[in-house]
């Protein structure tokens, strides 16, 4: 008799070759057995496809497919269109998870009977070859089994950044089934997708246990490149938010201040992400830009609600604050030159904002 299968973990590859073997091999280590994994490559360049392939043919619970460049969010909802398994689990192929991640996670959703569970993590940002740092994100166990008390907490995890990727959760497959969820077609596909699963759910079980390892480490990363439109779409992240939480019917003191608070320390990347190495846009055309984002209703909305954490988050915020355009771009080329020069500096003030 077939067992169950409980977890279809996903997983989609792209120009890889030197980690995927340990993505993989860190499900093969699970303590839970009844798991399928669901490997899509997405038309890489290199040799990741055929190492999935390898290991594929040892272990019949490795599915490989092969199919033209289209981007992570196709990838996987081609595998979330194939899964059998009662929960779904997304894993990056560059990263690596704990052991006794699954069975610890399935446990939970069991318990609950949750539609989501949300665990704790680490970035593991490496800085020489061997050596990285490591920080911790998670909250306190909780239960949340109906929507109000989510909604009315769900601030915490957005400030523990508990709700903006999908790799530290594991999905009730029903329930995702049920809503027709899928990744859409951009880059940053992950925040969307996720705002649409909460949008209505009920059963949300937390757990403070850290397994998955997210890696900084290659240079060529989603989280480490130049992006034209980068304002443009924190600008419509913004706009999800604000909707999110009308919907939700949430207007108190803290939710309010932590939306304005995640718009303007993400402002900040837009700013720094004009004076990437990879920018070309002329010094006239950065001023023009910045002049006009400082100056934004939605700037100056978040800049009265937002409380900062840290003195350094104060004082970054001063040339916003004075409407000072080539302060407010000196200071984004200082971040550019740490995040560029000194890696391990840079990841350490991050985590302090």
């Amino acid at each position: 008799m077939t067992k169950q299968i409980m977890v279809s973990v996903i997983m989609p590859v792209y120009k890889v070759e030197a980690y995927v073997g340990r993505a993989i091999e860190s499900i093969q280590k699970q303590t839970l057995p009844e798991w399928e994994f669901l490997i899509v490559d997405d038309g890489s360049p290199d040799r990741s496809g055929a190492i999935c392939d390898t290991y594929a043919e040892s272990d019949p619970r490795i599915r490989v497919f092969h199919k033209e460049n289209g981007g992570a969010p196709s990838a996987r909802n081609l595998a979330i269109d194939t899964a059998q398994g009662k929960y779904l689990y997304f894993m990056d192929a560059d990263d690596w998870a704990e052991p006794d991640m699954l069975a610890d996670m399935v446990s939970l959703a069991e318990r609950d009977h949750a539609q989501l569970v949300v665990a704790g993590f680490y970035i593991d940002t490496y800085y020489q070859p061997g050596k990285f740092r490591t920080d911790d994100f998670f909250v306190a166990d909780s239960v949340f089994s109906n929507a109000q008390e989510f909604h009315e907490n769900a601030y915490r995890l957005f400030d523990k950044n508990q709700l903006y990727s999908p790799w530290n959760k594991l999905w009730q497959r029903e329930y995702i089934e049920s809503g027709h969820f899928r990744f859409p077609p951009t880059f940053w596909d992950d925040f969307p997708f996720i705002l649409s699963v909460i949008r209505d759910i009920e059963r949300v079980t937390v757990t403070s246990r850290q397994y998955y390892h997210f890696i900084r480490e290659r240079a060529e990363s989603e989280t480490a490149a130049y992006r034209e439109g980068m304002y443009e779409k924190r600008e419509e992240e913004h706009g999800w938010m604000k909707e999110l939480y009308r919907h939700w019917g949430v207007n108190d003191a803290p939710s309010r201040e932590m939306v304005a608070r995640r718009y303007i320390e993400r402002f900040i990347g837009c700013l720094e992400n004009l004076t990437n190495p990879n920018c070309r846009k002329s010094y006239r055309e950065k001023r023009k830009l910045v002049r006009n984002w400082i100056t934004s209703n939605n700037v100056r909305h978040s800049l009265k609600l937002a409380v900062p954490r840290s003195r350094m988050m104060k004082l970054m915020l001063l040339p916003i604050r004075w409407k000072c355009v080539t302060l407010t771009l000196l200071e984004a080329k200082a971040i550019t030159l740490v995040k560029t020069k000194n890696v391990k500096v840079f990841a350490a003030l991050k985590a302090k904002r």
